[in-house]
């Protein structure tokens, strides 16, 4: 293979990873160890509402209460139903709306 076409199958490559969606990442049993670190995060909590959201940042968050669905608007990615105990990491860069069914809390953390 000479060194245009190899240049050329990293770039595709590269191009491809770069268009494929970042997952959220969902937790249901976070070890005590992870919880305790949690817990040490501040809070932030809203009542039943529905508002649009965007992560500059990646975002780590442990629901203490509460409920919620989030819609990522990239339809590959999957909703994300969120709930007390649950721990989620949302990626930097996504966009999503945040639909709260129950008055919400959370400990999270920008990372």
């Amino acid at each position: 293979m000479t060194d245009a076409r190899r240049r050329a199958r990293i770039v595709a490559s590269e191009r491809a990873r770069d268009d494929a969606p970042q997952k959220v990442v969902v937790n249901d049993t976070p070890s005590e160890d992870q919880l305790a670190r949690a817990r040490a995060w501040p809070t932030w909590g809203c009542d039943a509402s529905e508002f649009p959201w965007s992560y500059g940042a990646a975002e780590t968050c442990l629901v203490i209460e509460g409920e919620a669905r989030v819609v990522p608007d990239d339809e590959r990615l999957a909703p994300v139903e969120l709930k007390p105990g649950v721990m989620a990491t949302f990626p930097a860069g996504m966009s999503c709306t945040w639909i709260v069914t129950k008055a919400i809390r959370k400990h999270y953390s920008f990372h």
